[in-house]
């Protein structure tokens, strides 16, 4: 699986930590930077990583920054992702299960890698359940895109 990653500034750290995870892992992973510490603008490389994924160039996303609702919000102005700000495990499960998110949101902020890692695992490792209900909301919230 191939899977686009990009960050401001606030998250550079953080966002180069689960990339060497996700490598790790066996990921094949597609860098949108940010690169440096320097100040950025995080719609940039939000809305990079999710083009990628909108494309089909990349399967998932994962998208940081200091809070992560800027990328998150970024990341939703692209028809076609649904992008997950996360924070707890539960939720990380459960917006796979019953929205089939396509892309996750991360504040270095507000979670420390030990979580962030968590995370992104429990995310990645949980499918979509595929229940009719679940498609049937996905498809009804997908709709407001027209």
């Amino acid at each position: 699986m191939k899977i686009a990653i990009g960050c401001d500034h606030g998250a550079l750290e953080l966002k180069n930590t689960v990339k060497a995870h996700l490598e790790k892992r066996g990921f094949e992973v597609s860098d949108f930077g940010t690169y440096t510490s320097q100040s950025c603008d995080y719609p940039d490389f939000a809305s990079a990583a999710a083009r990628a994924v909108a494309s089909g160039e990349c399967e998932k996303g994962i998208v940081l920054c200091t809070t992560g609702i800027g990328v998150s919000i970024a990341a939703n102005k692209i028809p076609g992702i649904r992008c997950a700000l996360l924070s707890d495990v539960w939720s990380a499960k459960m917006t796979r299960l019953h929205n089939d998110t396509n892309m996750m949101a991360l504040g270095a902020g507000v979670v420390g890698p030990s979580l962030a890692l968590e995370l992104v695992d429990v995310w990645l490792d949980t499918p979509f359940s595929g229940e009719a209900r679940h498609q049937r909301r996905i498809d009804k919230v997908m709709d407001l895109e027209k």
